[in-house]
């Protein structure tokens, strides 16, 4: 084998050897929430952060996605105890409101610091 000559290969040479680190990332790795990591599950839990519920219909609107796909998601986020789910009615017409529970505000929290750390902000 041959050694590259840094200067052909365009870098520099300096005499010495170049340390070349990398941030240790494993940390902010380990606080990515894995039931975030799913644009839509992380786009319903962060429009809940602000109020204190949504409205089904409303979240399937802003998220742009069909009822079936928000209610698997939701249920995945209900079984994580990131959401709350209540059931009822608005005269005769069924509703369902979603809101964030005081875990899924942590965790959410938590996941955004890791994002940005990952990115270097």
């Amino acid at each position: 084998m041959s050694a590259i000559d840094p200067e052909a290969a365009g870098g520099t040479q300096t005499g010495a050897r170049e340390e070349q680190t990398l941030p240790h990332l494993g940390d902010s790795l380990a606080r990515l929430e894995t039931e975030l990591g799913n644009p839509t599950r992380l786009g319903l839990v962060a429009s809940l952060r602000n109020r204190d519920r949504a409205e089904f219909k409303l979240l399937r609107d802003s998220l742009g996605v069909s009822d079936s796909v928000l209610s698997r998601h939701i249920s995945t986020l209900e079984s994580a105890g990131l959401v709350a789910v209540r059931k009822g009615y608005v005269g005769k017409r069924p509703r369902t409101w979603v809101s964030i529970t005081a875990e899924g505000r942590r965790r959410l929290e938590s996941h955004v610091r890791a994002l940005r750390e990952l990115a270097g902000d």
